[in-house]
């Protein structure tokens, strides 16, 4: 206490009081010369943070709508048993359904809640019936047989507005750049040896906030689906078109789909065991329903 009281201080007083006389008798000018210096380093750092995030932005949307590999699969898991032109295989018109109604009201009930009327729709590989729920302001038809395309309802209101090809020749949609708000496929993906392709080609069509869904089930004509498809399971089966989407850059992350409730609401909630066994006893039942959906760079709000 003596030591506190005391006036004259000693040499460690001295020795730690130093550094502060020092900074009280920095010159004003010098003290505003440092803080210009630290502001203009900061605008310095805000500025290349800046030209950092554009060009991380320009190189995105340059990448947008490319392929990340150029083939997901090896050539023999892209084989069918019949490798006849599948452009012979499909000449003679088929005017039935593939799979059964329970299936169909799901299909139909998804395209209800992810589209609106004001749609244009692109369906590839379709037939006589597209199974949509509205009739779209506009929709472009896809397949390979004229017979069942000129039957469609959908093509007919729009002068037959379909076209024929063999996408496993020529992966290609006669439409331009963001046409579309849906493009759909149902019960055909099996059959494509080109999907990567095709799926970049789905989303060049698409407009931003576009919805692509590819439904499918386990039928198939056999001697016609590639081999990864005829020799997989409900999971692989889903995983490779999961993979189709993931593979373009832009596509969002594909959701999995296989039930849509009568109420609009996929079933998250529940009992999983529950659900489980319902989900079982329904699809010994019936067809099963998968479909995989993803958008173009963003899910719209409808």
């Amino acid at each position: 206490m003596l030591l506190v009281a005391s006036s004259a201080p000693t040499c460690s007083d001295v020795l730690l009081l130093a550094p502060r006389r020092r900074r009280r008798l920095s010159t004003p000018g010098h003290h505003h010369h440092r803080v210009l210096s630290n502001r203009k380093c900061r605008r310095h750092r805000s500025s290349s943070n800046e030209d950092v995030g554009h060009q991380k932005n320009r190189n995105e949307n340059t990448k947008a709508g490319t392929l990340k590999r150029r083939e997901l699969m090896e050539t023999k898991d892209r084989r069918k048993l019949d490798e006849r032109d599948d452009a012979l295989w499909y000449a003679r018109p088929r005017f039935c359904v593939h799979v059964d109604d329970g299936f169909l009201e799901q299909l139909t009930r998804l395209y209800r809640q992810r589209t609106t009327p004001e749609f244009a729709c692109l369906d590839l590989c379709a037939s006589h019936v597209s199974h949509y729920p509205y009739a779209y302001a506009y929709v472009l038809g896809h397949g390979l047989n004229r017979e069942e395309l000129e039957r469609n309802d959908q093509f007919r209101r729009g002068m037959n507005t379909f076209f024929v090809r063999n996408f496993n020749e020529h992966p290609v949609v006669d439409a331009p750049d963001r046409t579309f708000d849906m493009v759909s496929m149902c019960l055909s993906i099996q059959y494509m040896q080109r999907g990567e392709e095709l799926f970049r080609e789905i989303f060049r069509v698409l407009k931003p906030g576009g919805v692509a869904i590819i439904s499918y089930s386990n039928r198939m004509f056999y001697e016609k689906a590639v081999s990864v498809w005829r020799d997989g399971t409900g999971y692989s089966r889903t995983q490779l078109v999961k993979s189709y989407f993931q593979n373009v850059n832009g596509f969002t992350e594909p959701e999995v789909i296989t039930e849509v409730l009568p109420d609009g609401i996929e079933d998250k909630k529940g009992n999983p065991f529950v659900k489980m066994m319902k989900t079982f006893v329904k699809r010994t039942s019936s067809d099963p329903f998968y479909a995989v959906v993803s958008y173009r760079n963003f899910k719209r709000v409808q």
